[in-house]
């Protein structure tokens, strides 16, 4: 923004503290005027000489007297009060103000793009360090924000251009084989295709998530809950997986769409990465005072701890899986719920069950 010049911050501090040198030497002056000067009298006082060979007293200054010695003297005492109060005055608003010049160099190398530095500023805690340690946090935010997307684009790159090169090669071999089978080389551009629309879908689906402007409305987690188990249903009876829902209900505000593909996206993760088969899934829902609770719990094999961190990081999977496995996923599907959550002001918790399996604990505010 284009502002006019103006005065320094220090330069202003400066007449302040000069302006208020030269109140305080007039409050003086005017004290010793009220409370001094006014008792003089104007003529002197001669007192009468009692002997007759005495010499005749001198007598009392009077006010003019003392005004026309005093004025001089009050005169080079305001000078030197304007004189200290203006390099006085600068010297402290100086050193004043260091900090604050500091975070202002922080702040222009950060409009650079340069995020890694920071203000460290040393000494007890005041006000400026309280504004450069906010400062930091939130550079140190930024930072982490930054690098965060561009994973993200960088993987959503990858991932994109994937199913992409696959059509171009299946493509290219089509046209210099003519004689190859029509039917096949449909069903792979079909599947290539399909999974570029998922990965689409998946990816604006979570920049809704991160926006965060929906339209909120009361949510039952047991429904959505029932409902995500049900149209899963034959998924997990392909994997003979023993899909089990309990709990009551548990009341929520926010978007019924993203709540529910958070569920789905839960159940459905749970279900496709419990290897082997023949394992469970079992879903909860209750609530505990203002705060309402799904859980989806899962067998399978056991998962490192160091993994189940980045586990809600884009593109991660968990564990292997054939790839050409239709509900395969993108690695977006607890990236997708760790963004919803974090929409609806709630917290999404991962624990590593010690036999095997992962549990899934999110917290979202309740409502009555």
């Amino acid at each position: 923004m284009d502002r006019a010049p103006g005065l320094s911050v220090r330069l202003k501090l400066t007449a302040s503290y000069a302006g208020f040198l030269m109140f305080a030497g007039t409050l003086l002056l005017a004290a010793v005027w009220v409370f001094l000067l006014r008792y003089v009298p104007e003529a002197p006082a001669v007192q009468p000489s009692i002997r007759h060979n005495e010499l005749p007293p001198l007598g009392s200054p009077s006010r003019d007297d003392l005004l026309r010695a005093f004025a001089p003297r009050a005169a080079e005492v305001f000078v030197f009060l304007l004189i200290f109060g203006l390099l006085g005055g600068w010297l402290l608003a100086g050193r004043m103000l260091a900090p604050l010049i500091r975070i202002t160099d922080a702040t222009r190398m950060a409009t650079t793009g340069s995020l890694s530095h920071r203000i460290r500023l040393p000494g007890r805690q005041d006000e400026f360090r309280e504004l450069s340690d906010a400062f930091d946090s939130m550079l140190e935010q930024l930072e982490s924000h930054v690098a965060e997307q561009r994973r993200f684009a960088a993987n959503a790159s990858h991932e994109l251009r994937t199913p992409l090169a696959i059509s171009r090669t299946m493509l290219d071999v089509a046209r210099t084989d003519p004689a190859r089978g029509r039917d096949e080389l449909i069903e792979r551009l079909h599947a290539a295709n399909t999974r570029a629309i998922d990965l689409t879908e998946a990816l604006l689906l979570l920049s809704r998530g991160d926006r965060g402007n929906f339209t909120r409305e009361s949510v039952d987690l047991s429904l959505i809950a029932e409902e995500a188990a049900e149209t899963l249903l034959p998924l997990a009876e392909q994997r003979r997986i023993t899909l089990d829902v309990t709990g009551a209900a548990a009341r929520t505000s926010g978007s019924a769409e993203l709540l529910s593909r958070m569920v789905t996206n839960l159940v459905q993760n749970a279900i496709v990465h419990n290897l082997p088969a023949d394992g469970t899934v079992t879903v909860h829902t209750e609530a505990h005072g203002d705060t309402s609770v799904l859980w989806v719990e899962n067998t399978g094999r056991r998962l490192p701890p160091e993994l189940v961190p980045t586990l809600t990081e884009p593109f991660q999977r968990g564990t292997e899986r054939a790839r050409t496995d239709e509900h395969a996923g993108v690695g977006l599907g607890l990236a997708i719920v760790h963004s919803i959550v974090r929409a609806h002001h709630g917290t999404l918790d991962l624990v590593p069950s010690p036999d095997g399996g992962l549990l899934v604990t999110v917290r979202l505010p309740g409502t009555p």
